[in-house]
């Protein structure tokens, strides 16, 4: 490691899709922070999670390998403790590593998870947990900070949608919690010579949605000006089953959000909460950069804002998350600056992955990757030292039975994403999806049984197999010939 390794403020969203911040061209939330940000580092365009839910993707991005490669394949699974965190890596190197909000690389229901979730060793010297704003833990950091500020957060009903809910102020947020726990840790950690990094892994925008009111009420002035859903009747008729099931309630009927029963102000609505939790999410993200700042940090932070997934918000007649693979599910903003890096504010159109996180954080601290790693590196493209036009031919997703809420036939499906088409095998179904995104840019139009594309549709195949086959685990490594 070199004499001076660079910090690393690691901000991780939950469920946030990557049309949703100003520097993403979205002009009704406000995120004049996160769009500074921007300004001072790259935005890459087409970032994509290697799972549309939560597990699969987090042990994939802090491991750099596949969701396949690490055996954690689903919620609720534990993540293997032989799997190697970049978190672990860098700590062996000398970094204080610390966490507040989110990790979900083991079970978290609070009837399997009493206290914390159960944790390998990660690297983490310091682990603010919350899982959730739910209070459903007997150690939970972000319920014990409220108790200490003398308040609760009564998430209440907002009368206008019933599928919006609200908390008194953004005071209350576990948002602010998780920077605020950031801020300490930051705060403590400028005092010593050795170089740190930050996981602050708040639970907003996810579900449900329960912004502040304040946050929310500033969109009632242009509630019929915010766009309904990306949906056409009858559009999922030749889809997979899984879409047509969860078009009538979330995660197969069983969370709400039934499409058909839902008003166009009721859609608006949850729009409309999901920005506003974004909103606050720039205020305090805005409050931690100035911090660093404060405390003379900033010249030498990797800051790397991301999420671990999208959310449908409707689009395809779909809420939440599940076994499709439309931009909004798995596409995420993806902004990244730090020292040493092209402060120039430009856009990337080259295809990335979250996989591709650790070894950048690796090679930007001057250590070698770990064998076990499958991501390449974005940090050339960082630097300087190669074009911002390409990192990879394609990209590629995988959900094995990730949540279980589909039984009858079970969700298992892939899918490859190159600049110009889209492929999903919905495994075992003898369906699957394909898209043309350069005449269907929305992915309404499902192209798999077409005649006129049925070379692409070969040739789409061909290529998702390939990548099936390159998640292989590169471990244990080859010692010798025979």
């Amino acid at each position: 490691m070199s004499n001076n390794p660079p910090n690393i403020l690691w901000i991780c969203t939950d469920q946030q899709r990557y049309d949703t911040l100003g520097c993403y061209n979205n002009t009704f939330v406000r995120t004049p922070n996160i769009d500074k940000l921007a300004q001072d580092g790259i935005v890459f365009n087409y970032a994509y999670s290697q799972s549309p839910v939560c597990t699969p993707s987090r042990a994939s991005f802090l491991t750099g390998r596949y969701p396949r490669t690490t055996r954690c394949r689903q919620n609720g699974q534990a993540i293997p403790p032989d799997e190697v965190l970049v978190t672990k890596l860098l700590k062996d190197a000398g970094y204080v590593c610390g966490l507040a909000g989110k990790l979900h690389l083991a079970p978290c229901n609070p009837q399997v998870c009493k206290g914390t979730e159960q944790r390998i060793d990660d690297g983490y010297d310091q682990f603010f947990w919350s899982h959730d704003p739910a209070d459903a833990w007997s150690t939970h950091d972000y319920i014990q900070w409220l108790s200490d500020k003398g308040l609760q957060r009564n998430s209440t009903p907002f009368p206008e949608s019933k599928y919006v809910r609200v908390i008194p102020s953004e005071e209350h947020s576990q948002t602010t919690w998780s920077v605020e726990r950031a801020m300490s840790f930051i705060g403590s950690a400028s005092r010593f010579k050795q170089p740190w990094l930050f996981s602050v892994n708040m639970f907003d925008p996810h579900h449900a949605f329960d912004p502040p009111i304040a946050a929310l009420e500033r969109y009632r002035d242009v509630l019929h000006d915010i766009p309904l859903p990306n949906y056409v009747e009858g559009e999922l008729d030749d889809k997979p089953i899984w879409q047509q099931i969860d078009h009538c309630g979330a995660y197969g009927g069983k969370s709400g959000s039934p499409f058909p029963d839902m008003s166009e102000d009721d859609h608006r609505w949850v729009t409309a909460a999901y920005w506003a939790m974004i909103d606050v999410i720039d205020t305090q993200i805005g409050r931690l950069i100035n911090y660093l700042d404060e405390t003379e940090q900033r010249e030498n932070t990797i800051i790397i804002f991301t999420s671990d997934h999208g959310e449908m918000l409707g689009d395809h007649g779909i809420y939440l998350k599940g076994p499709y693979f439309y931009e909004p599910a798995i596409r995420v903003p993806l902004i990244i600056s730090g020292p040493n890096m092209l402060t120039s504010g430009q856009h990337s159109d080259a295809l990335v992955e979250l996989v591709d996180l650790a070894p950048t954080l690796m090679e930007a601290a001057n250590l070698e990757p770990y064998p076990g790693m499958q991501g390449q590196s974005l940090l050339p493209m960082l630097s300087g030292g190669k074009s911002l036009d390409f990192h990879k031919d394609d990209v590629y997703c995988e959900y094995y039975n990730a949540m279980g809420w589909h039984r009858e036939p079970t969700a298992n499906a892939t899918m490859v994403r190159n600049n110009r088409y889209k492929i999903v095998a919905a495994h075992g179904t003898k369906n699957g999806e394909l898209y043309d995104l350069e005449t269907d840019p929305m992915e309404t139009y499902n192209l798999w049984n077409s005649s006129n594309y049925k070379d692409v549709r070969f040739t789409m195949q061909e290529r998702l197999i390939d990548r099936m086959a390159w998640t292989v685990d590169p471990l244990p490594e080859r010692q010798a010939p025979w």
